[in-house]
């Protein structure tokens, strides 16, 4: 079976509508139980309210949709007891350097890939498997070389999805 692995890239499509990626997130949230939804608590959750943040100040959304988005967005996932929620422990931290000289990814996307690697580790020790989400190129490279499965929301087709959701 696989879980997902959240990135804020990905998921703020879920709760704003942009060009590519909506309607895929959408479909995710829809057809995927948030027990198999994983994400890096210290890092991702401020990450989305950010972006969140950004675009109320840019007036890409106005201050009504903002608390709906963000109230939405802490309903489905901060709150949603199901939802894995991975804290990077300080060797994961210490580790993660080494992704960011290898890929020139963000301190933030290292951290989110490292656990994302551990993560996968433990999983396939069960025969079962991880899958990134994430619309963020550079991450989604990295995560490919070391080896992860991904669905980006933005280039990935929903069949695509459902075959990864439905894997056995």
């Amino acid at each position: 079976m696989n879980y997902f692995w959240l990135d804020a890239s990905a998921v703020v499509k879920r709760y704003i509508e942009e060009t590519n990626g909506t309607p895929e997130m959408r479909y995710f949230f829809g057809h995927v139980p948030p027990e198999r939804m994983m994400i890096c608590r210290s890092v991702t959750i401020g990450e989305v309210i950010s972006i969140f943040v950004r675009r109320k100040n840019n007036r890409e959304i106005t201050t009504v949709d903002f608390n709906q988005i963000k109230q939405l967005f802490e309903t489905e996932i901060t709150q949603q007891s199901d939802v894995v929620k991975v804290y990077p422990t300080n060797n994961q931290a210490d580790d993660s350097v080494r992704l960011i000289e290898t890929y020139s990814i963000n301190s933030a996307d290292a951290i989110i890939l490292q656990c994302a690697i551990d993560t996968t580790i433990e999983l396939r020790m069960n025969e079962d498997n991880l899958v990134l989400v994430s619309s963020d190129k550079g991450l989604i490279r990295a995560s490919r070389n070391e080896g992860l499965l991904t669905f980006n929301p933005e280039t990935d087709s929903q069949t695509t999805l459902d075959v990864l959701i439905n894997s056995p």
